[in-house]
Parts: structure tokens; sequence; C-alpha cells
């Protein structure tokens, strides 16, 4: 039922020529893979431009080799080395400011130096958090190291001192199976989203992370790839024209 309703929310839009603009953010990719080689597959054969989260301290030569005859794939900044620095009870962060602002923002610098000295032309400015989670008050000082954009999970908040392009729509059950969720709560996540938005184009950014893909994460990929190929209300886009957007 919550495919169809997706299905008739993309119908509605293209009869008010409002447009869905799909995205794909993949996460934690430091290193060629037979499920990251999956991930590209797909988005291949779909035509659905992606972008990759890199781990700066672990990034391989043999990842940007991968990705270097691959345009449609853009490699953004995913911290430092996805360590947690917050004490126990509080949740896992690796931007907060336990460390002091300073130190970290000194990581971010270093973590945007080296994905654009890896990857070059498919690196873009963008800062993904770990765990999507971020002291507010480092946010403001991202221009000033080189970010243009971040991306963490959920709507976008208006009084960001920073362009978001966020994502809405997490493939993966964390709390329970750790493999994909629901099929139907995926499809109602996404309905739900689009039918909040009031804009004419609005975004609807996909969050991936390949390493832990079962076959229900690779199912609804290839399903909501294939519903959505070739439907008039739906534009998969890079993360480099939903930036300029932005």
């Amino acid at each position: 039922m919550s495919r169809n309703q997706f299905l008739q929310t993309l119908d509605a839009y293209a009869r008010d020529s409002r447009t869905a603009q799909l995205w794909l953010r993949d996460d934690d990719a430091i290193e060629p893979t037979e499920a990251l080689s999956r991930l590209l597959d797909l988005s291949t054969r779909w035509a659905a431009p992606m972008t990759i989260a890199a781990i700066p301290a672990g990034a391989t030569d043999a990842l940007a080799g991968l990705l270097k005859a691959l345009p449609a794939i853009s490699v953004a900044v995913h911290g430092w080395d996805h360590a947690n620095h917050a004490p126990a009870p509080e949740k896992k962060q690796e931007l907060g400011l336990h460390r002091g602002e300073a130190a970290v923002l000194a990581r971010l610098a270093d973590g945007l130096a080296r994905i654009n000295s890896l990857f070059g032309d498919r690196a873009v400015p963008l800062l993904v958090p770990p765990w999507n989670r971020i002291a507010a008050g480092l946010i403001p000082h991202l221009p000033e190291i080189g970010y243009q954009a971040l991306s963490v999970f959920g709507p976008e908040r208006d009084d960001s001192p920073l362009p978001l392009v966020n994502t809405h729509v997490d493939i993966i059950d964390w709390k329970g199976t750790r493999g994909g969720r629901p099929i139907d709560i995926l499809y109602a996540e996404a309905t739900a989203h689009l039918q909040m938005a009031t804009a004419s184009h609005v975004p609807l950014g996909i969050l991936t992370h390949h390493l832990v893909h079962d076959e229900a994460a690779w199912r609804f990929l290839d399903d909501l790839c294939e519903l959505t190929a070739g439907h008039p209300a739906c534009h998969w886009v890079s993360v480099r024209e939903l930036m300029r957007e932005t």
C-alpha cells in the first residue's frame, strides 16, 4: 500500500508540475568492496548520481582509482576518522566539542584537503558528520575552512548558518536487524516527506551504508530506481546540483 501511495504522490506532483529531486548518499567508504561495486553498478544502471561520504583518514588510492572513471559519483568528507569522542552515556559523536573547537576544525580542514587530494574533481566541499551529529557551534566556522554545505539526516532547518543538503530516508534498521528496513515503511517515510513539502522542487535524500546491506536493502534500492525511472515528476540529481540550488 505504501508503495502505491508513494507512486500516487509522484503522480500528484506531475499534475502540479512539481519535481521530486532524488539523490543517494552512501556513508563510510574507505576502499573498494564487492558491496560498493554493487552499489556503483546500481547507480550506473539507473543513471542515479550518488555521493560517497568517504572517511578521509582511511580512504585509499584504490578507492580513488575505482571512482575515477565514474563521472556521476561525487565524494564528500565524512569527518576525519569516524572515531567517537563522546563519553558514555552520550550518543556517539566525532564532531562534538569534547576535544575543543580548534582541534575539531583542524581535523575537518585536514579531511577536506585529503579528499580533494585523493579524488580531485570528484570531491565536493560537503561535510557529512559521522552519525549525522555535529556541535552547533562548529557549523558557522565551516566556510572558513572551505566547506560550502552540510549534510545530516532529517528535515532541513531554515536557521542553519550553512546550506543543508540532507538525507530523509535511512534504509538501514540500526536499532533492530541492522539490515534493510521494511519496504512499506521506507516508502511511507518518502511519501510523508514529499507530502509535507510545499516547494516546486523537493529534494529527497536516500541514505545507504553499503557495508551492511542485506538483500532487503538491495531490493528496496532496485525497486525505488525502477519505480522512479522515467516518471515525469522524478529527477535523479547530483549533490552538486542541490548545493547550487541551496
